[in-house]
């Protein structure tokens, strides 16, 4: 597979060969889907608690006598068929993350890459340099590239002034290529990457 590479004006500087072992695989759904859900699973706190009817306050006195008075019996005013009583079966703190082996995460990965290549949503350009870290720059760049949506820009090394032109930007992600992600690729309307960086993946994933 080959793809155009550009420069920061968006004019073509030459043709870069992608490999078809990480750009080009039969896409598995189950590997990618089971990715997305084990880094969603990881962002969530499990921090939801509702109480038992032994941690409510109150229900410490009998409300009234066993028999006599014509009602049913009753032990205690929190018992969960009471107002203001316990809650059976809710829910209580627990850790939603799960694991997934290493080949499941390089396949789900490679899934994903191969999906933006095949949807023409992967932009290579020799090498991101932005001449200062005003948002301004991050626009223009944008513009000059003809792409819009969310964007995530892949660098090699890193890159403070695209990090911070693109941090007040809603729409648009920057992540080293080591950091690079299912969750972020599977987001994201196209992803902008230096040709360093596609070398560095490619000889990563293989």
């Amino acid at each position: 597979m080959k793809i155009s590479v550009k420069n920061l004006n968006g004019e073509k500087v030459k043709d870069l060969t992608l490999k078809d072992s990480v750009w080009n695989i039969e896409t598995n759904e189950d590997c990618l889907k089971k990715s997305i859900k084990l880094q969603q699973a990881a962002t969530r706190q499990g921090t939801a608690k509702a109480k038992t009817r032994s941690e409510v306050s109150g229900g410490g006195k009998k409300p009234w006598k066993q028999k006599g008075t014509g009602r049913a019996r009753a032990g205690s005013s929190r018992s969960p068929l009471w107002r203001g009583g316990g809650i059976v079966f809710g829910p209580t703190p627990r850790d939603y993350s799960f694991k997934i082996n290493k080949k499941e995460r390089t396949i789900a990965l490679k899934s994903a890459l191969t999906e933006i290549a095949k949807e023409k949503a992967l932009v290579v350009v020799d090498k991101i340099e932005l001449a200062s870290l005003k948002s301004k720059e991050a626009k223009n760049l944008i513009k000059s590239l003809n792409i819009a949506g969310n964007i995530l820009f892949v660098t090699n090394e890193d890159n403070e002034n695209l990090f911070m032109a693109c941090r007040n930007l809603g729409y648009t992600n920057v992540l080293l290529v080591d950091e690079i992600n299912v969750l972020d690729l599977v987001y994201a309307d196209y992803v902008v990457i230096e040709e360093a960086a596609v070398k560095t993946l490619e000889e990563g994933l293989n």
